[in-house]
């Protein structure tokens, strides 16, 4: 299964995030396209913007760190792209602050989520969320 692995990628603290679990998620079987190396050396943003939109749609889902008092935009943009387009959304939120609509999360972003990863379990949970959602589509396809 392909992840597109999104989140902020703006400080050391959320890059050095982002490729802790996307070490986690190649350990665990996973393809996984994470912006921030994907796009090393390129410096148009519409290059930029090509090179994620497609890895998007090669994507069969959807990882989206949305930590902060207000989520990234970016982020917010890929999730509801992969809304849009039927993938589902695995929302991880490992900030305690109460910020939003729906436990911590903008209302729009929470509904939009297929899975909810929250707290200081969320890389339990995400583990739980891929497998049953991976489960579920090896069935559908028998």
């Amino acid at each position: 299964m392909k992840i597109y692995l999104a989140g902020p990628l703006f400080t050391k603290a959320e890059q050095e995030f982002n490729s802790k679990l996307d070490e986690i998620l190649r350990m665990l079987g996973y393809i996984v396209f994470l912006p921030q190396d994907e796009c090393k050396g390129l410096d148009d943003s519409i290059d930029i913007f090509e090179k994620c939109l497609a890895g998007l749609d090669i994507s069969n889902v959807v990882v989206a760190i949305l930590d902060g008092s207000d989520a990234d935009s970016g982020t917010c943009w890929e999730v509801g792209y992969a809304y849009a387009k039927n993938k589902p959304v695995f929302a991880i939120r490992t900030d305690f602050r109460q910020s939003g609509d729906t436990f911590g999360f903008n209302a729009m972003l929470f509904h939009s989520s297929s899975y909810i990863c929250t707290g200081s379990n969320y890389l339990k949970r995400l583990k739980e969320s891929l497998k049953t959602y991976s489960d579920q589509k090896e069935k559908a396809t028998l």
